[in-house]
């Protein structure tokens, strides 16, 4: 059983229990021989089974409070649960107070009745692409696993508990690629949705000028009913479907396709992209030249660096021992911008949000590899610099979305039998649902990959 709707409609056919769900997804997570003790910080082994019971008995007495009841899910580390401490990948707050409340974004869905399986591994404080964590283990891409590849980051653990069936899906963050960077390198979807949809209260915050909270799943429409619930709908409207045909699709060129891009991400991304042509799809070679400014535009750090270190600076000043070496790194970068420097930032992110909007105003979406090489070999990031450089890289293509306000998907693309390799899909601000349309015809298309 692969999607949320396959199993609703085994729910309701009474074919299926929730507690048949939870238990398999949670057999699947204790497996010795699988990534569970990896992708996993908390598993919530007893109140889960408890949850899917009285989902069961609800739905026996026809009270479900949703056609989704009982369906296993997953969340990240950062995410408020009530009950729980929100550590964030980290050993510094594993024991903090437990939360007082559910994130809205958690409370959302178990209000339908979605059964929380547990946390889910990430990077200290989602400050990497890589999915690396001394702490707890890094979890490994279902691709490979004998040589052991990067997961991608920082919702290292919701895209391997995605592919790997730990549950239908689970709830991520992304402030430079964290939902679609994972979901790139390990074979599943991601979403990023325009941030001010959803909201990141009860979420411990990266840069809360580019935070946030999307879904990872093993498919579109998985995807678009998870942001449907989690951004407020009372009632989860029906995916949009378009034909590929007619679809007008930007291809910018520059950076995004020339530069240290790897045969394997190439191959996979032209053949879709060919496939598409085929099917009537318009695909355009364009320029965004104000994507070259953004280098030296974020060069002192950024609104990551700024805004992580405003957050963290009092913890770091009484545990910063306790982080992760590479992580406080990253994070003391935003002890040197001044409030100059930040003003200038945000002057410059409005310039650009407005410039790059008319060049692709035409389009029904801009298309790019998500990421532009296949997963690395974990032990490939072990030497500082190889961590700094291919992070900057499996990041640059997707950081480009949160910086300028968009919505934006990844669809894997990959062969049976090949690598991972994600091709990016990116809206109009506020564009969500015209995106999902566009993304549900375009892996229609691509369905016999």
């Amino acid at each position: 059983m692969q999607h949320i709707a396959d199993a609703a409609a085994a729910l309701a056919a009474g074919r299926i229990s929730a507690a048949s769900l939870t238990d398999a997804a949670l057999d699947r997570i204790a497996d010795p021989a699988g990534e569970g003790a990896r992708a996993f910080t908390a598993v919530h082994a007893a109140a889960a089974r408890a949850q899917a019971q009285a989902m069961d008995a609800l739905r026996h007495a026809g009270r479900a409070p949703s056609p989704w009841a009982g369906i296993p899910i997953t969340v990240k580390d950062l995410f408020d649960e009530h009950g729980h401490p929100t550590p964030a990948g980290s050993v510094v707050l594993r024991d903090a107070p437990p939360a007082a409340a559910d994130a809205p974004v958690v409370a959302r869905l178990k209000r339908l009745g979605f059964v929380v399986l547990g946390r889910t591994n990430m990077t200290e404080f989602a400050f990497s692409g890589l999915g690396v964590n001394p702490h707890y283990g890094t979890p490994r891409s279902p691709w490979d696993r004998k040589t052991g590849r990067l997961p991608g980051g920082s919702s290292s653990g919701a895209a391997v508990a995605a592919a790997d069936h730990m549950g239908f899906g689970g709830l991520g963050t992304d402030t430079g690629g964290s939902c679609r960077v994972p979901a790139a390198l390990c074979g599943v979807v991601g979403y990023k949705p325009t941030a001010r949809r959803v909201p990141i209260a009860g979420v411990l915050p990266l840069a809360p000028s580019l935070d946030s909270v999307g879904p990872l799943a093993r498919s579109v429409a998985c995807c678009h009913l998870l942001d449907a619930v989690i951004s407020g709908a009372e009632d989860p409207p029906a995916l949009p479907h378009r034909p590929v045909a007619g679809l007008r699709l930007g291809l910018p060129r520059g950076t995004f396709l020339t530069e240290d891009m790897d045969a394997q991400v190439a191959n996979a991304f032209h053949r879709a992209l060919a496939r598409l042509a085929a099917a009537g799809a318009r695909i355009d070679l364009f320029d965004i030249p104000e994507l070259a400014e953004l280098p030296a535009v974020n060069a002192a750090g950024g609104f990551a660096a700024s805004e992580a270190w405003a957050w963290h600076r009092h913890l770091v000043a009484a545990k910063g021992g306790q982080y992760d070496p590479r992580i406080l790194a990253r994070i003391r970068r935003g002890e040197r911008m001044s409030a100059a420097d930040y003003i200038d930032l945000a002057g410059h992110r409005a310039r650009l949000v407005a410039a790059v909007a008319k060049r692709t105003a035409d389009f029904d979406a801009v298309v790019t590899p998500t990421c532009p090489i296949i997963p690395p070999a974990i032990a490939a990031v072990e030497p500082e610099e190889a961590y700094n450089r291919i992070n900057l890289l499996l990041l640059r293509n997707t950081a480009v979305g949160n910086f300028l306000d968009r919505c934006s998907i990844s669809l894997p693309i990959q062969r049976p039998g090949e690598a991972p390799v994600g091709l990016m899909l990116t809206g109009e601000t506020m564009g969500d649902a015209a995106l999902f349309g566009v993304a549900a015809a375009v892996e229609a298309a691509l369905a016999e990959r």
